[in-house]
C-alpha cells in the first residue's frame, strides 16, 4: 500500500478553504503601506504570515501522520509519552545540559543517551510533567523516534529548553525500560536557506545535527521514503492550482 496523496490533497485544500472562510485581516491602519503597495498585497502578506501556525498543526502533523502509517508499526501524534523519570537521570541531565552551556562538550547525542541509560535507577521516581510528542513512531524492531515538529525559523531564545525536552522524553522511556531502542529529535518542515545546509540550531553548540535533526527532504523521505518530499511539493502545487480562482476572488475583494 502506498502513499495516499490525494488524502494529503484534500487536506491542504480543506485546510486553505477553512482559513480562507474565517480569516479576518488585521484592522490596523497602515495608510502609508497601502498606498505603496496596495491594501490587497498586504492582506495577502499578513494571510501568508497567519498561515505559518496553521500548516505545522492543521497541515504538517496530520499529513506526516498519513505518509509515516505507510512504513511504521505505529506511529501517533500529540502523544503522551510519561510522567515519571529517574531523579538519577535528571542530573545527569542537567549535567549534560551545564557542559553543553559553557562549551565544555559539544552535542553527541549518541553518547548523551548513554549517559542517560548508565544513570537509571528505580530508586527515586520524580513526577514529570513535559510536553506532548508531536510525532511518535514506531518501527516493526521496536526503536522509538520521539519527535518534536518546529516551525522552520524556531524561537532561538528557547533552544536551551528544546534540548532538555528531547533528553528527558528520553529520560522517560528510558526510565520506564532501560532497554529501549530510543531516539528524540527535532523536525523542520523545509530549509528556509537553501541551498546552503541549515544552521539555525547547529551554531548554538546545542543539537547534534547527525543525530538530533531532521531538516526538509531528509524528514519527509525519512518518513515515506524516496521522493516524497517531491510528491508532497507536488501536492501543494497541484492544491493551489486546484484553489486558484478561490484565492484571487478572496484578494481581489481589497483592491
Amino acid at each position: 500500500m502506498g502513499i495516499n496523496y490525494e488524502v494529503i490533497k484534500n487536506i491542504i485544500i480543506e485546510t486553505i478553504r477553512k482559513k480562507l472562510q474565517n480569516y479576518r485581516p488585521e484592522t490596523n491602519n497602515m495608510p502609508f503601506h497601502f498606498r505603496l503597495l496596495g491594501k490587497d498585497k498586504m492582506v495577502l502578506y499578513s494571510f501568508i504570515q497567519s498561515l505559518n501556525t496553521t500548516f505545522g498543526t492543521s497541515i504538517f502533523e496530520p499529513v506526516a501522520l498519513i505518509i509515516a502509517e505507510n512504513n511504521f508499526k505505529i506511529v501517533k501524534k500529540q502523544f503522551q509519552i510519561g510522567g515519571f523519570i529517574c531523579e538519577n537521570a535528571q542530573k545527569t541531565i542537567q549535567k549534560i545540559m551545564n557542559d553543553l552551556s559553557t562549551g565544555n562538550t559539544t552535542p553527541d547525542k549518541i553518547n548523551e543517551i548513554k549517559l542517560i541509560r548508565d544513570s537509571i535507577v528505580k530508586r527515586k521516581l520524580n513526577k514529570l510533567k513535559t510536553v506532548k510528542v508531536d510525532l511518535y513512531i514506531e518501527t516493526f524492531n521496536g526503536e522509538k523516534y520521539l519527535i518534536d515538529l518546529k516551525t522552520v525559523k524556531p524561537n532561538i531564545s528557547n533552544f536551551k529548553d528544546f534540548k532538555r525536552t528531547l533528553l528527558e522524553w528520553v529520560a522517560i522511556v528510558l526510565t520506564n525500560n532501560s532497554d529501549e531502542k530510543i531516539n528524540s529529535l527535532i523536525a523542520i518542515p523545509y530549509n528556509p536557506y537553501e541551498p546552503e545546509p541549515y544552521q539555525r540550531w547547529t551554531i548554538k553548540g546545542m543539537l547534534d545535527d547527525k543525530h538530533e535533526l531532521l531538516v526538509g527532504k531528509e524528514f519527509w523521505d525519512f518518513l515515506g521514503g524516496q521522493r516524497t518530499y517531491e510528491n508532497l511539493l507536488n501536492c501543494f502545487e497541484e492544491s493551489g492550482i486546484f484553489l486558484r480562482e478561490e484565492i484571487d476572488n478572496y484578494f481581489n475583494k481589497f483592491k
